[in-house]
């Protein structure tokens, strides 16, 4: 989007056209104005493509007349992680220092009283003031510029929260590392707690949790969230003045994206990885957010749970849970895994398809399908893995869901 196709996406006429259309497809809506003087054709398909994401992505948000930008919008937290987030601060005065989309702000907008919302793109500064003018939000104040240079503005101690999402491209690649983020938080790790009481930085679902107390002394909780059972970011909270010994809460938090409900595993006391003699009647995969947060062996102690082997996440125990967090499967057999006569396992249980899961084992999810011809499933799955002794070993499961015993069958 340009300064002016933005200016006349504003036009009322463009307005009504757009909502007319919010279920068209943005190609067919392309080709159908192509080539009119009247409309912004272009920059219209681009936000109706943009309108459909969002309604998935920003269920709430996106029933208010909001415009967004490609990038802005894939790269913008979604609603259940934003929402998740807000609930963590509160106060008087908040900065988003690297505001984006807006969507983060917006959520603050509801735990402040005024909320400084910070973005060096002017265009993104105009999108979004339009879009908290849409959102009926007041207490936003924009400034377009340099964050770190805004806070140079401000004495010290002028927030109760900094939030911190830092751009993590360069050059059109994605990195990782906190260092190589913009602003680059390690680096601006005193400047923001002489502003701020506290400060919670978004960092990539896939940064490394161990040694990060180094890079941040003020860090005294790391959250790893997933949506869905899928690892989204994790959350670094720091506190003015916290010891650099201090000891660092890590904590997982499951999501749903269609419920306010919250799992939450907490880290505490030394935790063992025991093993089971044997795989038993359940099997049982944790949360990647509990995985992440290398929080399995934690739960495995508090739900009376045993590991499958000492190298990965695969528990395993007599009972139903029915409310665990991460996915649940009845085993129907466990065998050595011998390429020889595994042929002969698939067909006495007439298994063809499978979805097939492997961790510590020599062949690809893509090798076992290709060499045995298995077709997707949703509910039969093969587990390859190693035994407690090492050895190589398949698990044939059936998926459990929430009140449905899911009797094994071949």
């Amino acid at each position: 989007m340009t300064g002016s196709e933005f200016k006349n996406l504003l036009q009322h006429d463009v307005q009504l056209l757009l909502l007319l259309h919010h279920s068209t497809d943005p190609a067919a809506f392309a080709t159908q104005f192509h080539g009119s003087k009247e409309l912004p054709a272009r920059a219209m398909a681009e936000q109706l493509a943009c309108r459909q994401k969002a309604e998935k992505k920003l269920p709430t948000l996106s029933q208010h007349n909001l415009l967004y930008t490609p990038l802005a919008l894939e790269q913008s937290s979604g609603e259940r992680t934003a929402a998740y987030k807000a609930s963590l601060m509160s106060g008087r005065r908040a900065l988003d220092v690297s505001g984006g989309l807006g969507v983060d702000t917006m959520f603050l907008s509801r735990r402040f009283q005024e909320v400084v919302y910070c973005e060096r793109d002017s265009l993104l500064c105009a999108v979004v003031e339009h879009n908290l003018k849409a959102s009926g939000i007041k207490n936003v104040a924009i400034k377009n510029g340099d964050s770190i240079s805004l806070l140079a503005e401000y004495p010290d101690d002028s927030f109760d929260w900094i939030y911190v999402d830092p751009a993590r491209r360069e050059e059109g690649r994605r990195s990782i590392a906190l260092e190589a983020a913009s602003p680059d938080v390690v680096a601006s790790h005193d400047l923001l707690l002489r502003h701020a009481q506290r400060v919670c930085i978004k960092a990539s679902p896939v940064l490394e949790i161990s040694g990060l107390k180094k890079l941040l002394p003020a860090l005294h909780t790391i959250i790893v969230v997933s949506v869905d059972r899928e690892c989204k970011e994790i959350l670094l909270l720091l506190e003015h003045a916290y010891p650099s010994d201090g000891p660092v809460q890590v904590k997982a938090v499951c999501l749903n994206a269609d419920s306010v409900e919250i799992t939450e595993v907490f880290g505490g006391g030394e935790a063992p990885r025991v093993v089971a003699a044997a795989v038993k009647e359940y099997l049982y995969e944790p949360d990647p957010a509990i995985i992440k947060a290398k929080l399995s062996a934690v739960l495995a102690r508090d739900a009376g749970l045993q590991f499958v082997n000492r190298s990965v996440d695969y528990l395993t125990a007599d009972r139903n849970i029915e409310a665990f967090p991460g996915r649940s499967f009845r085993v129907v057999e466990c065998v050595p895994y011998k390429p020889k006569s595994f042929r002969a396992f698939l067909q006495r249980h007439a298994i063809a398809g499978a979805s097939i899961q492997r961790r510590d084992f020599p062949l690809s999810a893509e090798e076992l399908r290709k060499k045995y011809r298995l077709r997707e499933s949703e509910r039969a799955f093969l587990f390859f893995t190693k035994d407690a002794a090492g050895h190589p070993l398949c698990i044939y499961a059936i998926r459990c869901f929430p009140g449905d015993e899911a009797a094994p069958s071949g």
